[in-house]
C-alpha cells in the first residue's frame, strides 16, 4: 500500500514512512493510493473474531509491506490485553436497533485508546527495526493527549510534546495528562484553544528545518495511522450485527472528524453502511455544513463536551479529497482559500454527496443535561456529555431509517472523566476505576506558554534534546 498526500506535491509513501511522518510536507493528509475492497464473503469469515485478531485483518491491507499480518496480531494483542472489558469494544443495547458501541476501557477510558494503544507499539516497531528517534507533537482537546501519554511514556525511542488548551480540559482529562512523570514526557498548556494548539502543531511541521532537526512526528489524527487504526471497531460492531448481510448505520460525536471518517471507510471497504451521522456541540461546524454547506470559521465556545470544542475539521480534508475526485490541486486551492477566508468553498455537487450519507445533529450545553436525564430515567444507561451527543445523534438516525437499520453510536468515554457534568445532569460523580482513584493527589507537572510559535518550538526543541543520546 501507498499514500499519497490530499494535496499532491508530496512524495509517496508506504505505511511506515506515514506513521513515521504524520503530516504531508506540503500540509496536506496521507491517504491510501487506493482502498482496498473487501467482498462479502470474505467479510462473513471475520464474523466472531476476536478484537484483536480482527484488526489485524483489517489493518494488514492498509500495513503491507511494512509490517505484516502475525506482526501486526502481537502487536494487537499487546495492545488491548490491558484494557477492561474482555471484548475491548463491547456493544450495549440502548433500545430496539439503537446500540452503544463503548469505546472507552482503555487505560484513559476515551476511545482514543483504542487507536493509541496500538500506535505506541507501531512506533516501537518501526523505530527498532530503524535505530532512529522521533520526537511526537501532538494537539489535544482532551482525550487525545492522556492516550498518546498513557501509550508513548518511558519508550527509549520517542520523546512526546502534547500541546492543550489551558483551562478548557476538564480537571479529570488535565491530570490524566500531567501527573505521568516520565521523562519523556512534556505537557505544555497553550493560552487559546485547541484550534490554536492545532495550528501550532502543524506550524511546527510546516517549518521544515526544524522538523528535520527534531525528526517530528505526529498522533493526532492527522496521521494515518491513527484513523486506520480506527477502522476495526466499526467492522467489529457491524458484523456482531449481522452485517454483510444487514445494514447499519454510525452515529458519533466529532470535532476533528477523524472518529467519523473511520466509520466512512469501513463502508468505502465494502460493509454496507446505509448512513452517518456527526454528533456537534455548539460549536458545530460540520453539522453547518452538512444542513447548508456553511463550512466556515468561528469563535471556539467552551462547553461540557469539551473534547469536540473545535472549529475547525482537520481531518475533513480527507473526505473533501474524495468527494472531489481525488483532484489533490482542487484540494489544494480550496484548503488554501479556506485558511485565507476562514470559509471553505466546497462544490454544491461535493456537498450534496456529502450530505446524502451523512447528517449532523447539534446540541447545546442545556440539551446535552436534558439528554443524560432523559437517557438514564428512560434505560439506566449513564452517559457522559460526548456520549450523550452521540447516542441524540443515533436517536435521529433510528427515527428516519427502516426498522431494519441497525444504528449503533459511539460512546467515547468514561463518565468520570466528566464529574462537574454528571453532577449537574444527574446528582451524582462516578467514581474513577481503581487504577486512577488517587489521580487528584498525584504530582502535576506541566509547563505554560503563550500561543506563540518560537516559543512552542523553543520549549520542544529543548525537551528533545535533554533526551537526546549523546553522538
Amino acid at each position: 500500500m501507498r499514500y499519497v498526500s490530499t494535496r499532491g506535491e508530496a512524495e509517496p509513501r508506504d505505511f511506515a514512512g506515514v506513521l513515521m511522518a504524520g503530516l504531508a510536507e506540503d500540509g496536506g493528509l496521507f491517504v491510501p493510493e487506493a482502498w482496498p475492497l473487501i467482498a462479502a464473503d470474505q467479510w462473513r469469515t471475520m464474523r466472531g473474531l476476536d478484537y484483536p485478531t480482527l484488526a489485524a485483518r483489517l489493518i494488514a491491507p492498509f500495513a503491507a509491506p511494512s509490517i505484516d499480518e502475525p506482526t501486526l496480531l502481537g502487536l494487537a494483542r499487546d495492545a488491548y490485553a490491558g484494557f477492561g472489558h474482555p471484548a475491548v469494544a463491547p456493544l450495549v443495547q440502548i433500545d430496539r436497533n439503537l446500540f452503544a458501541l463503548e469505546l472507552f476501557h482503555g487505560p484513559t477510558l476515551a476511545f482514543k485508546d483504542m487507536a493509541m494503544q496500538l500506535l505506541g507499539r507501531l512506533f516501537d516497531h518501526v523505530l527498532g527495526e530503524s535505530g532512529a528517534r522521533v520526537t511526537i507533537v501532538g494537539a489535544t482537546s482532551g482525550d487525545t493527549g492522556s492516550a498518546a501519554i498513557a501509550a508513548l511514556c518511558d519508550r527509549t525511542c520517542v520523546d512526546v510534546a502534547i500541546l492543550h488548551p489551558q483551562g478548557r480540559t476538564s480537571e479529570v482529562q488535565r491530570r490524566q495528562m500531567t501527573t505521568v512523570l516520565a521523562s519523556n514526557i512534556s505537557n505544555i498548556a497553550v493560552t487559546g484553544n485547541f484550534d490554536d494548539c492545532q495550528d501550532l502543531v502543524k506550524a511546527m511541521f510546516a517549518d521544515a528545518p526544524f522538523r528535520r532537526e527534531l525528526n517530528l512526528s505526529a498522533v493526532n489524527s492527522i496521521n494515518w495511522a491513527r484513523v486506520a487504526a480506527q477502522i476495526p471497531y466499526y467492522a467489529y460492531a457491524a458484523l456482531a450485527l449481522g452485517a454483510p448481510d444487514r445494514e447499519v448505520a454510525f452515529a458519533v460525536p466529532t470535532g476533528n472528524f477523524g472518529n467519523v471518517l473511520a466509520a466512512w471507510a469501513v463502508r468505502r471497504m465494502g460493509l454496507p453502511v446505509r448512513a452517518l451521522a456527526i454528533g456537534a456541540n455548539v460549536n458545530d461546524i460540520l453539522a453547518r455544513f452538512l444542513a447548508a454547506n456553511d463550512m466556515s470559521i468561528r469563535a471556539v465556545t467552551p462547553s461540557l463536551s469539551p473534547s469536540m470544542d473545535i472549529g475547525v475539521s482537520s481531518n475533513f480534508e480527507r473526505l473533501l479529497f474524495e468527494l472531489l475526485g481525488r483532484d489533490a490541486g482542487r484540494v489544494r486551492q480550496i484548503m488554501t482559500g479556506f485558511r485565507t477566508t476562514g470559509r471553505m468553498a466546497v462544490p454544491d455537487a461535493a456537498w450534496r454527496e456529502a450530505s446524502a450519507l451523512f447528517s449532523g445533529v447539534t446540541l447545546d450545553d442545556e440539551a446535552v443535561i436534558a439528554a443524560i436525564r432523559e437517557l438514564h430515567a428512560r434505560t439506566g444507561y449513564v452517559a457522559e456529555p460526548h456520549s450523550a451527543i452521540g447516542i441524540a445523534a443515533g436517536e435521529h438516525l433510528r427515527a428516519t431509517l427502516p426498522p431494519e437499520v441497525a444504528v449503533v453510536a459511539a460512546a467515547t468515554a468514561h463518565p468520570a472523566k466528566f464529574p462537574d457534568a454528571m453532577e449537574r445532569a444527574l446528582g451524582f460523580r462516578p467514581p474513577l476505576p481503581a487504577a486512577l482513584a488517587d489521580l487528584y493527589e498525584r504530582e502535576e507537572r506541566y509547563v505554560t506558554a503563550d500561543n506563540d510559535l518560537g516559543a512552542i518550538e523553543a520549549l520542544v526543541r529543548a525537551h528533545a534534546l535533554r533526551n537526546a543520546v549523546p553522538a
